[in-house]
Parts: structure tokens; C-alpha cells; sequence
């Protein structure tokens, strides 16, 4: 039974994850313009076109729908990732694993930068990504899979973070945004954690209060809690990289009607630039 289980989530997990047809909401970046500009510890946001991602955006109701930790290629040179590989990623048919830059090439991203950390809490970070490759999502639970069959499934808002949770919790089961949670757990850099209010005992100050952090449970996040995260700063590159405006070149041609606008940004064309 749990052979046959185990042939159904593959079979499910490869449908899930295949590309459909969407209309995507900004520009891609450039590989060489993604490299440019990240830094070890950086997360990379990933608006995905898969059903599966289709799902995670609407019980998010967020942008993204993919998270991937950039830990450079030195980090990897120990292990039996490809050159050029400088990502670590969960994959719920893959599991977790190495990719490169080029792979996000085609899709709308956003960086976001942890600040504050020192040489040694990113090497922690990157170590412990970099030490979970190879590790698989249990796909007999096949029920985990099925609820995505569904792109907007009908549930209350309350109940949506709950569904993005997949397995036990074990964390050799990991989705994108458990497996960079889990990493920065481990250095205690706060995503989005609970704060807990308490009035303060310092006899100087009676009307004080100190705020207490909490850690929120690893299978509760999302990838558009490191966008809304006060810890994580957003980095564009094009900004990054030194954008002058005054050296773009514009069409002189008249302007375009708004139907044949909306028609132009509704192109996959529009995503090439």
C-alpha cells in the first residue's frame, strides 16, 4: 500500500509542479543582474506559474509562491552540486536541492536581505541549509498533495496558513518556505515571530514594557512572510546595480489606445525586456 501511495504523490506532485500558462505581474531579472547583486543569507522571492503555485498565492494571498536561500557556490563546492549552482531550494518532487541562478531567470523575483548579520551567523545559516540537500518530502501522504488540486480552494481565511503545511512537520519533509525558516531559526533572526507584551519590572521605569519574542511553529510560514517581515530588507537590482532614468530610450510613436495597452501588458511579450 504505502508502494502504491508513494507512485500516486510522485504522479500528483509532478502535476502539481508543472508549468501552466500565466500572465506574470512584473518583469523578470537576468540571471547575471540576480548575481550582480545577491549575498549569502539573501532570500529570493519567486513568483512560480506551477498549480501549485497557483494555489499557495491565493490562500496567501500573496505574489509569491516560492522561496530560495542564495548561498553562493563556495558554500556548495563540497557537495555533489552542479558548477554554477549557488541556491538551495525544497522542491516538493525534488526535495531539497541545489540550483542556479538561471532557473528563476524567467520569473518575477524579489530579494530580500537580512540585516544585522555578522561573517559567522550566515555561515551558520548557509551551513545549515547547505547540510539538508538531498532531504525528500514523504509524498504517501498523498491527501497533502491533493488538497492543490483546487486553486482557490474554498475555505475560510483563518484556516488558509494551515493548508500550506504539508506532512508531519518532520523537518526532513520541508517545503520552501518551512526549510529558510528553519534556518534562520536556528541563528534566533526573527521572520515574523509572536511578540508577547509585558510591563516591565525596572522599579525606574513603572510604565515601561519590554517585548518578548516568540518563535512561530516552522510549517506556519509562508514566502510572502519574508516580504513583509520589519527584519528583511527588499534589494532591486536594477537599483542596485546604478539606475540613471535619464538614459532610457522611449518610443516616440503616439501613445497606445488602453484596450490595445491592456492587451500589450496581458503579452508574455511584455516579460522579455
Amino acid at each position: 500500500m504505502g508502494a502504491v501511495s508513494g507512485w500516486i504523490g510522485s504522479a500528483l506532485a509532478r502535476y502539481l509542479s508543472a508549468e501552466v500558462h500565466q500572465h506574470g505581474s512584473a518583469p523578470p531579472t537576468r540571471a547575471r543582474q540576480l548575481l550582480a547583486t545577491l549575498r549569502p543569507g539573501d532570500v529570493l522571492l519567486v513568483e512560480g506559474h506551477s498549480r501549485f503555485s497557483t494555489a499557495i498565492k491565493y490562500l496567501t494571498q500573496s505574489t509569491w509562491s516560492h522561496a530560495a536561500l542564495y548561498v553562493g557556490t563556495e558554500a556548495l563546492a563540497g557537495t555533489q552540486a552542479p558548477p554554477g549552482h549557488c541556491f538551495v531550494e525544497a522542491d516538493v518532487s525534488d526535495g531539497v536541492r541545489s540550483v542556479g541562478a538561471e532557473l528563476f531567470e524567467a520569473y518575477h523575483t524579489r530579494i530580500c536581505r537580512p540585516i544585522g548579520l555578522t561573517p559567522q551567523d550566515t555561515r551558520h545559516l548557509v551551513a545549515y541549509a547547505v547540510a539538508r540537500l538531498g532531504h525528500r518530502y514523504d509524498l504517501r501522504n498523498v491527501w497533502d498533495l491533493a488538497r492543490y488540486l483546487l486553486p482557490t480552494p474554498p475555505v475560510p481565511q483563518r484556516w488558509r496558513r494551515r493548508m500550506l503545511s504539508l506532512g508531519s512537520g518532520d523537518p526532513t519533509r520541508a517545503i520552501c518556505s518551512t526549510l529558510i525558516a528553519q534556518a534562520f531559526q536556528s541563528i534566533h533572526y526573527p521572520v515574523l515571530p509572536r511578540v508577547d507584551v509585558q510591563a516591565d519590572e525596572t522599579p525606574d521605569c513603572p510604565d515601561c514594557v519590554q517585548e518578548i519574542l516568540r518563535l512561530r511553529h516552522h510549517s506556519l510560514f509562508a514566502p510572502r512572510d519574508f516580504d513583509v517581515s520589519p527584519y528583511f530588507q527588499i534589494v532591486k537590482p536594477t537599483l542596485h546595480l546604478g539606475f540613471d532614468f535619464h538614459a532610457l530610450r522611449w518610443s516616440e510613436a503616439a501613445h497606445a489606445t488602453p484596450q490595445r495597452e491592456a492587451h500589450a501588458l496581458a503579452s508574455p511579450s511584455h516579460l522579455t525586456a
